[in-house]
């Protein structure tokens, strides 16, 4: 969870049957993340329609505030809600919309966590191959960045829940061990310590599926890790030892400790929680205690108490989970065939175990489509950073000649954004340059002027290294506001102090600029600017001309 400070009390009528204040938080997420903390709290505890209702309030205020980091939180909040409520469209919709956010702001790590919360949206929704794509680019983009910090964790954390949702264990595991790298590298902090245990929920599942497939040498390795894990959670597996803020926790280290045979454990541990888990409403985590009581009551004989435990997890659901149902249909199996013997049941069993091998094969199949869309986005990238090199000057970093006629091409078409001026910029007396002090020190000056320049620009202007010692910049601005930044470039350039390339070495450069107007082509436009550069040079150089 985010931190954050103070309370204060400004009511709202959200028509939610809740009192919601609006917090003034202290917080480095955003000036409104408390909004968001309060949220994702109502998700969390199955308040989403609540949730929606007050979300109508919060994300307009934040946009009115401009806090975009917390407008970020909102939205995910609001897939989230959409995803508890079944509204699946709406989910994928909303995290489509986050997603387009984190893009805006720039945020990789963002992008990544949008990603791979988008990914579960798509799963519900029966979207398979879009929620292959965004953990495949999700994940790429885990590994590029070199950032390494809470959100990355907690995307981390976001592909690990979405790759178990899919099946996917060998990603979720992948995805945990690249958590475990960081923290041997840093001090462990205590907030992290649920991703163990998220960790040991897929270890427990991925155990569970081997062993019905038969391979129970490798569902008890996960197991036993799944335990070793949970452990750290309930330190001593008796229900004496019980608390409130582990109780849920108890429930899958119970059906661990029942799959690798430690009876008197679980039954010590799993009746001591079933009462109140179903008190507490909490119907998912009730029946893995009933089905772990079950497994250790019929490992002790009692089949007529193994045979109400496991019905009473069969009947607690509903539940849409494939899985959950042939784990609770294999284990009644194992314990007909204890009831009337296993000829008698060799067909019930056969069934079950097709039916494990027909979930397994659906599980190799996203795994084979999420390899795909990985190679699918690697071949993208590949694509997209050789389109980017090709547009760019290999020495100075600046566009090249090339997006130069791009930009050239959408002036003429109208795709660029007006007002649009033009400057060239020419360093002064290069070639003496380089033939004083050498043609390395020349390319050491066209790098620092290039530097000067990108210093220089906005967001939507375009820099570029024309040809030799000549640069043009496309700005987006009126002729005053050009005429300013040129003057800028100018007297950095003749300001710079280039001492550490050659004793006594001084630069200055000369610019023409232009202004596009209506009915002039780029071509006339290069021509004005280069017309007012020429005047710039007989005018003594080292000086703007428009």
């Amino acid at each position: 969870m985010r931190p954050y400070q103070g309370w204060q009390g400004v009511a709202v009528d959200n028509g939610a049957e809740t009192d919601v204040r609006l917090p003034v938080p202290v917080s480095p997420y955003g000036p409104l993340d408390a909004l968001a903390e309060q949220v994702h709290a109502l998700t969390q505890t199955s308040r989403a329609q609540e949730a929606l209702a007050v979300l109508e309030v919060y994300e307009p205020l934040a946009r009115a505030f401009g806090d975009d980091k917390t407008v970020g939180f909102l939205l995910q909040a609001r897939m989230f809600a959409y995803v508890n409520l079944g509204r699946l469209q709406e989910a994928v919709a909303a995290g489509e919309r986050l997603l387009r956010h984190n893009e805006s702001a720039g945020s990789v790590i963002g992008v990544a966590k949008a990603l791979a919360d988008l990914a579960r949206a798509h799963l519900f929704a029966d979207q398979i191959s879009e929620a292959m794509q965004c953990l495949a680019r999700a994940g790429l983009l885990l590994e590029e960045t070199s950032v390494r910090n809470e959100r990355y964790v907690a995307s981390l954390g976001s592909l690990m829940g979405s790759a178990i949702n899919a099946e996917l264990y060998e990603t979720s595991h992948a995805a945990y061990h690249q958590i475990l790298e960081l923290w041997t590298a840093t001090d462990r902090p205590e907030s992290f310590a649920i991703y163990d245990l998220i960790h040991a929920e897929m270890l427990l599942e991925w155990g569970l599926r081997l062993d019905q497939l038969g391979d129970h040498a490798a569902a008890r390795a996960r197991l036993r890790t799944a335990a070793e894990l949970f452990a750290r959670w309930c330190d001593v597996p008796t229900g004496r030892d019980i608390t409130a803020e582990t109780l849920s926790v108890s429930a899958p280290y119970a059906m661990t400790l029942a799959k690798l045979g430690e009876v008197d454990w679980t039954l010590d541990l799993a009746a001591s929680i079933v009462v109140p888990l179903r008190a507490a409403g909490d119907w998912y985590h009730a029946r893995q205690a009933h089905l772990a009581l079950g497994i250790a009551l019929r490992a002790t004989g009692d089949l007529p108490a193994a045979r109400r435990e496991m019905v009473a997890a069969k009947q607690l659901g509903p539940d849409s989970s494939a899985g959950w149902g042939l784990t609770v249909g294999f284990e009644l199996a194992e314990l007909n065939a204890q009831e009337v013997g296993e000829d008698a049941t060799r067909d019930l069993r056969a069934m079950i175990h097709d039916q494990a091998r027909q979930l397994w094969r659906r599980r190799l199949q996203r795994v084979a489509m999420l390899r795909q869309a990985r190679q699918r986005e690697e071949q993208e990238q590949a694509r997209q950073r050789a389109e980017v090199a090709s547009l760019h000057d290999p020495l100075t970093g600046l566009a090249n000649r090339r997006r130069f006629d791009q930009v050239m091409t959408e002036l003429d078409t109208g795709e660029r954004a007006v007002p649009t001026v033009l400057l060239i910029v020419d360093v002064d007396q290069f070639k003496a340059i380089n033939d004083t002090y050498s043609h390395s020190v020349g390319d050491q000056v066209l790098r620092e002027i290039a530097t000067i320049l990108r210093a220089n620009c906005r967001g939507d202007d375009i820099p570029v290294r024309y040809a030799g010692d000549e640069f043009v910049v496309f700005l987006h601005t009126d002729v005053n506001g050009a005429r300013r930044t040129a003057e800028r470039i100018r007297a950095a350039v003749r300001d710079a102090d280039l001492r550490h390339l050659a004793a006594g070495l001084r630069v200055s450069v000369s610019i023409g600029a232009a202004a596009l107007r209506t009915g002039v082509t780029a071509h006339d436009l290069f021509n004005a600017a280069d017309a007012n550069l020429y005047r710039a040079k007989r005018g003594g150089r080292d000086r703007v001309a428009t």
